[in-house]
């Protein structure tokens, strides 16, 4: 399912829900997994290796920390789509429940089988569109064992888009952070905003920093960058670029998605081995599985996300 030394994950931009500012006269649920399935096809026709799936049209968004979760009709949608999305394409799927709700990301990846959680506030504190969001790993990576849901990978944003650290904080710092503090599976590393290009400095950074652990391109991959950056990552997450005309709101255009695959093939990144890390983190199998089972309908990790550890009813 990876393209050649790394990969790409398409973004599944849910319309807004009822309750929604944005959402129009008459909006429902099922407009929302209609938009989602068609965007889906377009991307897997187009030649992705994974897709996301996250509530982009419920802006603006609640926190997503404690006292601040988000409503649970938009959870709920999210893991309806999500489940669909894997069902129906059979690629690795992730969830990203915006803007910072990390257990419910991986409740819904848990419940419907799904490979990796986009969490934006891993560790530390940024000041962001919402207020102050600060990361929540203790908690998310002990709900994650509770849900016996090991398998689902977490992908930490280093100083993530439309947000500022609360103190000084340099990208190198913020990746080992989220890696060795934070204990994240994969980085990402986006720019300013939705779209931006990423900063070819930074990227460097936090790829010296992650020491060969996963490193994914969160925004502004281009066909006329994809030379540039994609050497230093392993893959890239893309929403915007894929879209009719490039706009963020419009629905997949696969011609666009084919153009960004055909120019990123074989530039990414071969391999994502960290020596030393997984061997310390590392856990045993649960009783009655082998390190390498997976249950039926569950998905690969995507590409460049290491082993992840299964558990009971792990996903």
């Amino acid at each position: 399912m990876a393209a050649p030394g790394g990969g790409l994950v398409g973004v599944i931009h849910l319309l807004p829900l009822p309750g929604d500012p944005l959402a129009g006269p008459g909006a429902g649920f099922g407009d929302a997994e209609r938009r989602a399935l068609d965007d889906a096809e377009a991307l897997v026709e187009g030649g992705v290796d994974g897709l996301i799936v996250e509530n982009f049209g419920s802006a603006p968004f609640v926190k997503g920390t404690e006292g601040h979760r988000a409503p649970p009709h938009q959870v709920a949608a999210l893991a309806l789509v999500a489940r669909a999305l894997l069902v129906r394409f059979g690629k690795p799927v992730g969830v990203n429940c915006l803007r910072n709700d990390a257990p419910a990301a991986l409740g819904v990846a848990a419940a419907a089988r799904a490979s990796f959680a986009r969490v934006n506030v891993h560790v530390g504190a940024m000041v962001t569109d919402q207020g102050l969001i600060e990361g929540e790993a203790a908690s998310t990576l002990r709900y994650r064992d509770a849900l016996g849901a090991r398998a689902v990978a977490i992908w930490a944003d280093v100083l993530v888009k439309h947000a500022s650290p609360l103190a000084p904080l340099d990208a190198r710092q913020a990746a080992r952070d989220c890696l060795e503090r934070g204990l994240a599976d994969a980085l990402i590393v986006t720019g300013a905003a939705t779209g931006e290009p990423v900063s070819l400095a930074r990227l460097r950074e936090v790829a010296e920093a992650a020491e060969g652990a996963p490193v994914w391109l969160g925004s502004g991959l281009t066909p006329e960058s994809a030379e540039a950056l994609a050497p230093l990552a392993h893959g890239a997450i893309v929403g915007t670029w894929f879209k009719q005309r490039g706009e963020v709101r419009a629905p997949v255009d696969a011609g666009r998605v084919r153009e960004l695959v055909a120019a990123a093939k074989g530039k990414f990144r071969a391999g994502a081995a960290r020596p030393g890390l997984g061997a310390r983190r590392r856990r045993p199998p649960a009783p009655g599985r082998g390190p390498g089972a997976r249950s039926a309908g569950e998905a690969r990790p995507p590409p460049g996300v290491r082993a992840s550890r299964p558990g009971p009813g792990a996903c």
